[in-house]
């Protein structure tokens, strides 16, 4: 979908809104960690690559636009768990906690309301199925960590179509195969024996790439151990199915003829915040546009359907505090990533083993640092020093949780690009938010995550929360 397509949907959307009730078609866009600046330098990056200073992310292009604030009930930094929760169910809860409120009631979601309205209903995530967010839309638990429990959930949630990665948590040891399992269930033959079409491990893309579904038919895909591969590692690769293509699918699945009702299909670009958590600036861009292909995706089925469907582009919170600039420069030198090959957090931690000589050509291969300056130099020696250290816990304020060669590299990397960083966790600041389609206009404006479930469930007249 080109620029002049989008002026022209939005032009369809203030013309055609009001002679409907609710949209039979709703795809519920969460990035992840994705703040103003992750969005901002995604396009940023994306411009420059393209040579074409006009051109913008798809979600960038929406006419609704609005902000929201995303505190949890007992903090005003939130986690995953209970912004997920907001989001899902229109209500506060303490962060850890998924599809409770504080108390341990159980809250109604957007996802199950559609189900029990006879909508088609779709999870789909760059993550595990089981982590925080997802999990928000069908799971009551007051640990987000407890995935084994989670993943039972989804086998009795009745989804039709669930996509992503965390097949750990579905399959047991006798399978095989990677098992986070500490009992002998075997959740994927529950899901056959439920009637879904499975396809687990990266051995099944290609089938899953193929496949044509069919009337009635559910699927489960889970596509990796734990989460899918950042889209910067899979960008010759493709070992498993981008984002795009899991909503693609998607859609195939739940708009087959005789789906009168229509679908609901929340998508989740989860990598976003784990690159934010890592400080990893190119790959935090990398899974930004990764899901910006699969909100194109979506409106590429809004075009054909502009008065039936509704497009909502939200985030959970910000991760990292990515700031563009810093010190006295007025420059980003975004050219820098380009030269980056390779994830922080999958492909360069643990790769220093104590040669700092094959260290220092690997990340010249696959970072581009091979005329480190002074300063730089300083950086990745005192990362080093640390890593080689065993006997000292590194300072989680320097490095966090992660590996200090690693970190050593992405920090020379955020700084060669004039972009800085102010946590390993989440942050406070607020969160865009934008929308296209049937009674997008309500979400304009600034809003609590709570309001977004909200008003979402009364645009469907759906009874969500507690």
């Amino acid at each position: 979908m080109n620029q002049g397509q989008i002026v022209l949907l939005s032009s369809l959307l203030l013309a055609g809104t009001a002679q409907a009730a609710t949209p039979k078609y709703v795809f519920y866009f969460i990035g992840d960690g994705m703040g103003a600046a992750q969005r901002q330098v995604a396009e940023y990056y994306l411009q420059q690559q393209k040579k074409d200073p006009a051109l913008r992310l798809a979600m960038d292009t929406l006419p609704v636009t609005g902000i929201t604030t995303t505190h949890s009930a007992d903090s005003l930094i939130t986690d995953s768990a209970a912004a997920g929760t907001a989001l899902a169910a229109g209500v506060k809860t303490n962060n850890g906690v998924i599809g409770l409120l504080p108390d341990g009631t159980k809250v109604t979601t957007l996802l199950e309301q559609a189900r029990d309205h006879g909508m088609k209903t779709g999870i789909i995530t760059s993550t595990r199925l089981t982590h925080a967010t997802p999990a928000s839309f069908i799971s009551k638990n007051p640990d987000r960590d407890d995935e084994n429990a989670i993943a039972e959930e989804f086998v009795a949630s009745g989804v039709d179509y669930m996509a992503g990665g965390g097949y750990r948590h579905f399959i047991n040891k006798a399978s095989g195969l990677k098992s986070k399992r500490r009992d002998d269930k075997d959740l994927v033959t529950a899901l056959t024996k439920a009637g879904y079409t499975t396809f687990i491990s990266e051995k099944s893309t290609q089938n899953f790439m193929y496949y044509q579904p069919k009337a009635g038919e559910k699927v489960f895909g889970a596509f990796s151990a734990s989460h899918l591969p950042y889209s910067l590692d899979e960008a010759s690769k493709q070992a498993t199915p981008s984002l795009a293509q899991l909503v693609d699918k998607g859609i195939s699945l739940l708009s087959l003829e005789g789906n009168k009702k229509g679908f609901f299909m929340m998508v989740e670009g989860g990598r976003i915040d784990h690159a934010g958590h890592a400080h990893d600036v190119a790959a935090n861009i990398d899974d930004t546009l990764a899901m910006d292909d699969a909100v194109k995706t979506a409106l590429n089925f809004y075009q054909k359907h502009p008065k039936e469907t509704l497009i909502v582009v939200a985030a959970d919170h910000e991760t990292g505090g990515m700031g563009l600039g810093f010190g006295k420069n007025y420059y980003l030198k975004l050219d820098q990533l380009a030269k980056v090959k390779q994830s922080i957090e999958d492909k360069t931690q643990k790769i220093y083993t104590g040669d700092r000589a094959a260290f220092y050509t690997t990340i010249g291969q696959q970072f581009g640092l091979t005329d480190l300056s002074a300063n730089e130099k300083k950086i990745i020696e005192q990362a080093l020093d640390v890593a080689d250290k065993k006997d000292l816990t590194p300072d989680e304020n320097q490095w966090g949780e992660y590996d200090p060669a690693a970190i050593g590299v992405a920090h020379v990397i955020s700084q060669r690009a004039n972009i800085y960083w102010t946590t390993y966790a989440h942050t406070g600041v607020q969160v865009p938010l934008s929308a296209i389609g049937v009674e997008a206009q309500q979400f304009g404006g600034f809003k609590d995550n709570t309001e977004v479930a909200k008003t979402m469930a009364k645009i469907m007249k759906f009874n969500i929360g507690a």
